[in-house]
């Protein structure tokens, strides 16, 4: 099912034509909801510090996650203590939750567990994201900004600048869901007056390898190396000789398997798993010639069951030109940063 309707997204064909209906009906009730924050109908909370919301408009996975830990590296490269705040997709606890080191993927979901190892800033998962960001502050009231990963539809938290990512489906047929994979109208949603607090997306990052439309872009490739559970490092150039068993619980399991035997690594099978695979049911075969190789979103679940196995990161690298226009719309809403001393509601 949901295959058939990747592919009608794609085109406005039978199918999206059907559903076309009921997208007036989402969209009509979109429209509302937006309408109700901006009269302050409904409550959206304010934080004592900017807040940048990475997200998109379509559903389905389109580079959010790596888009966050480039753009905080890139702000401790700059000096700025940046916190992360996130739902925490497919955890198993509820309440607010700060992702340690040692906090497991089932609790945290596996998302915020990639963020807090790839760039060690605090982290909190939370259902309403202003619940962790309101949480994140008090435990580290020296946060000068905090980025949301997702969130463009969660407006009950206040955003000074929203990042929309866009994979190579761009917007799909534009139709919204259920008759296409827009879950807010565009382009019009890059419009001033078209959010929730009256203004339009700030930035359009491309993470697909042909952009669809008009906005930054970025590369992709595998690290030159991949990693074992205790950190250390294994060229991936020794692997060709090694016989791999490749798997991916992620939106695109294909582009992962794509990549490796890209590099010259040669696959005895692959394995595409479910986006947020737990692997509690992982039916791993026994035999000891086969080395497991995964992704690093993978491995933060995977490690704890296959001790032996190795994850290949991702070096996602948005263009110079992308961070130049973050900076340049940071500088001019926030100069100085402020620093967290309390929150306001509006």
């Amino acid at each position: 099912m949901k295959a058939g309707l990747q592919r009608a997204w794609a085109q406005r064909g039978p199918l999206a034509c059907l559903l076309w209906p009921v997208a007036l009906l989402f969209g009509a009730l979109g429209a509302l909801r937006r309408s109700l924050y901006r009269a302050r109908l409904l409550r959206s909370e304010k934080m004592p510090v900017p807040v940048v919301v990475v997200g998109n408009v379509v559903a389905g996975g389109a580079g959010k996650t790596p888009t966050v830990i480039a753009l905080v590296q890139h702000l401790q490269a700059a000096g700025i203590h940046a916190g992360v705040v996130s739902r925490g997709y497919g955890r198993s606890s509820e309440g607010c939750l700060e992702v340690l080191p040692d906090t497991p993927p089932a609790l945290s979901g596996d998302e915020p567990a990639l963020i807090r190892r790839a760039t060690g800033a605090p982290v909190f998962v939370a259902a309403r994201r202003a619940d962790a960001a309101r949480a994140l502050l008090l435990a580290h009231p020296t946060t000068q900004l905090i980025v949301c990963d997702d969130g463009l539809q969660h407006y009950a938290l206040q955003r000074d600048i929203e990042i929309a990512v866009f994979d190579e489906r761009g917007a799909g047929n534009g139709w919204l869901l259920p008759a296409g994979p827009l879950r807010e109208p565009w382009p019009e949603r890059l419009q001033r007056g078209a959010g929730p607090d009256g203004r339009g997306i700030d930035l359009v990052l491309h993470t697909g390898a042909t952009p669809a439309f008009e906005g930054f872009q970025s590369t992709r490739r595998l690290a030159d190396h991949a990693l074992r559970a205790d950190g250390s490092r294994v060229p991936l150039g020794s692997l060709a000789g090694t016989a791999l068993i490749a798997l991916a619980g992620i939106a695109k399991p294909q582009a992962f398997f794509d990549m490796l035997q890209a590099r010259g690594l040669v696959l005895a099978e692959t394995r595409p798993l479910p986006d947020h695979y737990g692997f509690d049911s992982y039916p791993r075969k026994t035999d000891e010639d086969y080395t497991l190789i995964c992704t690093e979103k993978d491995a933060t679940k995977l490690f704890l069951r296959e001790a032996e196995a190795l994850a290949v990161p991702l070096v996602f690298e948005p263009e110079p030109a992308f961070f130049a226009a973050f900076d340049a719309l940071l500088a001019s809403r926030f100069s100085p940063l402020p620093s967290s001393h309390g929150h306001q509601t509006a």
